[in-house]
Order: C-alpha cells, then structure tokens, then sequence
C-alpha cells in the first residue's frame, strides 16, 4: 500500500494515522483478565501499571504524586509549576479554577501573571523531600530551558528519575543566544535514569536513545490542554509516531547491542480505549494528563492546564474544564460507573489484553490493529 500521497505538484506527504483510526482485533485465543500483568519496568523501577502522570499543575502535586505511587503509578512532579513558585499554591489554584470560561484572553493574562513569580530552588528541595519521605519513587520534571538552571538542586534534592519534557525536544538544539543544553553528555553525567522527549517520529527519536535517556516520550505532549496545531501548525499523528518511534527502538537495540529503550506515548490519552491503542502500537507506557485531571483529588479542581496555556510570549494551550469523574483509586482500578473509558482504566487494559490473548505488556505490543472505515 503507497502511503506516499501527492498534495500538490511540488510536495507529497506520507498518510499517518491517529489513534482514533485504529482499533484492536481479538485473536482466536482469549484469556482470564485476573491472569493479566499490567506490570513496567524503567531501568530498576518496577510498577504495577505502565501509567505515568504528567507533570503538570493541574494532575500532580506532591500529595497527588504520592497517592498515585502508592496505587503502582509514577506521579512526576512539575518543578517550575506552582508548588516550586509558592509556599502555599493553594489560593492560587483556586482562583485559576475560578477563572472566566469565556473570556479567554483574561483568563491567560492571568494565569501568565501567576506563573511570572521567579521559582524557588528551596521549595524544589521541598517538594521532592516530601515526596521521599512516603516510601513513594520519587520523579520530577523540567523542560530543556531550564534544565541547565535548576538540575543540580534537583540532583541534590534527591530524585530517582528525572523528566526533561518540552513540546519538541532535539538531541541537537542550535543556538546562538545562549549554550545549548548538551544532552548526551548531561544525560551521562547524571547518576539516574532519565527519560526524554517529546518526539514525534523515527529519527528524531533515534537520536534522542543515542543520549543514552532511558526512556523517550512520543508526542507532543498536552493532549485536550494543547492546541500547538492550531497556533504553530504543527501535529504528530498518535498512532504512526508510536509506531515509528518503536521502531526507532528496534533498530537502537541492535545498533547498541542490546541495549532497551522505553518508548512512553504522550497526549491524546484521554480515555482507556485509546491508552490500550497506543501500547498496542508499541508503546511500553504512557504519561496521562487528562485521564488523571479527571480524578476527584487532582489539584485542578476538574480543570487541565499545561505549560503552553501560561506561556509568556505564545500561549498555545488552554484551561480545558474536564469535571471530576471519581476519587483516584476508582479512576484506576474501579469499579466503574461510567461507560466512556473515563474510569477503571487499569481494568480497562486488563480486558482488552484478555480479549486479545495476551498476558503481559510487551507481548500485547504484538497485537493486530486495523485501520477503521
């Protein structure tokens, strides 16, 4: 099938394909879904569920990050987000949850002020302490920009995987206003694992394993938060990046000897349907956003928001009102009282690999998909 598609006479493109285009076939064989493992590794961290939340204001804070890991999640902390920027971020997130549905611009301006306070590398120490000291593994997060400011408080802070997150990171950033973060040599000189990204396709991803990052990040990250298409132009179809980026993983395998890199979709992970999709296209895990915003005790207060929605110079995202679905341990792990993928997202996965005759994680990558109508 020639995917390569004409557009017009001085450029073609390839056809890729989102998540919604696909859907899982069932096998001849099915299996009991109490027989499934859910079960992730990423270097020597193991977890009950390949789920990983986002490192956004309005899905983790520290009380959050710890609940979540004591139901077998990884909760990844922002550390230029509101608990690095505020002794009490409270009042804070309750006045953005106040904030006007319909003026926009208002609401943005806002926010931007909010997010203008300088972060304080104390609080960071803070925050992942706390974190720490409940038994949980402890991760944070900070976009190449400012990496290079603030890792080392990280680092001495104590952390067991560290997130460099943005909406498109390169293994080779070139600029002439300030030094480029180095990420091979960053990545080599830190003694804990580090997981990179987003990366939208085969050879950008490629590079970024070459690094030496234990775990890569396919997407551009945001999911119902983002709206990078619509400013900038700029999308990666969820399906084909996953595809390509695990294919990237394939080939660094034997290009490196062995040596396995965890491939993590990210954005447009909004329900359990299209969670079980991207593993099924090769993904190891996931990092959820607007699956975990829905949660009753997310400090969003049923409204997501990232980054790009407070960006000083080009906000690209928006305070998206999601609504409270059910307390955390039930938006994993059930019972459901929902029928829209929006709770029991564990049991959800646990079917789906039943349905299709798998028992553990990498093997479900080898499920038969079709293209929908």
């Amino acid at each position: 099938m020639n995917l390569d598609i004409e557009i017009g006479r001085s450029k073609r493109a390839r056809r890729t394909f989102s998540l919604d285009e696909i859907a899982l076939v069932p096998s001849r064989r099915t299996r009991d879904p109490r027989e499934v493992s859910t079960g992730w590794k990423i270097d020597a961290y193991g977890f009950d569920t390949p789920f990983i939340a986002a490192p956004m204001d309005s899905v983790t804070s520290p009380a959050t990050a710890i609940a979540m890991g004591k139901l077998g999640v990884l909760g990844v902390l922002n550390l230029e987000g509101l608990w690095t920027r505020y002794q009490d971020p409270q009042p804070l997130l309750d006045e953005i949850a106040a904030l006007s549905q319909e003026d926009l611009p208002a609401a943005t301006r806002r926010m931007q002020e909010i997010y203008a306070e300088p972060i304080q590398p104390a609080l960071i120490t803070e925050r992942l302490r706390e974190i720490r000291e409940a038994g949980v593994i402890v991760a944070g997060a900070l976009t190449p920009q400012r990496t290079q400011e603030h890792y080392r408080t990280v680092l001495e802070a104590g952390v067991d995987l560290f997130v460099i997150r943005g909406t498109t990171v390169s293994a080779e950033h070139v600029s002439e206003a300030q030094e480029p973060l180095d990420l091979k040599k960053f990545i080599y000189d830190l003694d804990v694992p580090v997981i990179v990204g987003g990366a939208a396709g085969y050879t950008p991803a490629l590079h970024l394993m070459r690094t030496g990052a234990a775990g890569v990040l396919v997407g551009l990250g945001g999911g119902a938060a983002m709206r990078t298409e619509q400013v900038l132009g700029i999308h990666a179809a969820g399906a084909s990046a996953i595809s390509d980026v695990a294919a990237a993983r394939r080939d660094y395998m034997d290009e490196s000897g062995g040596r396995y890199v965890q491939v993590i979709a990210d954005g447009g992970l909004g329900t359990s349907g299209s969670i079980v999709k991207a593993l099924a296209m090769g993904a190891d895990a996931v990092m959820l956003g607007t699956a975990l915003a829905r949660a009753e005790e997310a400090p969003g207060q049923g409204f997501h928001w990232g980054a790009e929605a407070h960006h000083m110079e080009l906000p690209r995202g928006a305070r998206t009102h999601l609504g409270a679905v059910a307390p955390l341990e039930e938006l994993l792990n059930g019972p459901s009282h929902r029928v829209d993928g929006t709770s029991n997202l564990v049991g959800s996965l646990r079917h789906a690999m039943a349905t299709t005759g798998y028992t553990d994680l990498k093997s479900f990558q080898r499920s038969e998909v079709v293209v929908r109508g």
